[in-house]
C-alpha cells in the first residue's frame, strides 16, 4: 500500500490528539516521530531480528520509575515505523486504525505499562 509520508505523519498527529485528555496533558519531555524502518539498534533493543516485525518503540524512562532526580534530561522518543506499519495493511482505514493501536501502545510504555500488562487488559 503507497500512502505518502506526510498522509502517514498526518495519521500519526490524528492519533496523539485523540487520546483523552488525561493522558494528552501528561505527555511533556517526549518528541513522537515517523521513521521509514526500525535501525539495528533499535531491533536489538527490543530482541527482535526481522525489521518489519517492529512497529513502534518507545525510547525513554517511564513515568513510574521516574524520580525527584528527574530533570534536565533529554526528551523520551516514540518511533512509529510506517514501512512495517503499512505493510501489514491494505486500506486507509486499516492504516488509521493500526496507528492509533500502535501510538496507543508506545504511550502507554511512556506511562510505564508493560507488554504483560497490555495483554492482561486486552489491548492487544
Amino acid at each position: 500500500m503507497h500512502v505518502t509520508p506526510e498522509h502517514f505523519e498526518e495519521l500519526v498527529a490524528q492519533a496523539i490528539e485523540a487520546l483523552p485528555d488525561e493522558f494528552f496533558a501528561k505527555l511533556e519531555n517526549i518528541a513522537i516521530v515517523v521513521e521509514e524502518w526500525p535501525d539495528h539498534n533499535a531491533l536489538w533493543s527490543v530482541g527482535v531480528r526481522r525489521r518489519t516485525d517492529l512497529l513502534g518503540l518507545y525510547h525513554g524512562v517511564p513515568h513510574t520509575q521516574r524520580t525527584s532526580g528527574y530533570n534536565l534530561v533529554m526528551p523520551d522518543k516514540i518511533s512509529i515505523y510506517q514501512q512495517p506499519i503499512l505493510m501489514r495493511c491494505r486500506t486507509d482505514d486499516e492504516v488509521r486504525a493500526m496507528v492509533g493501536r500502535v501510538v496507543r501502545h508506545e504511550i502507554a510504555h511512556h506511562f510505564g505499562i508493560d507488554d504483560d500488562r497490555l495483554h492482561e487488559i486486552g489491548a492487544y
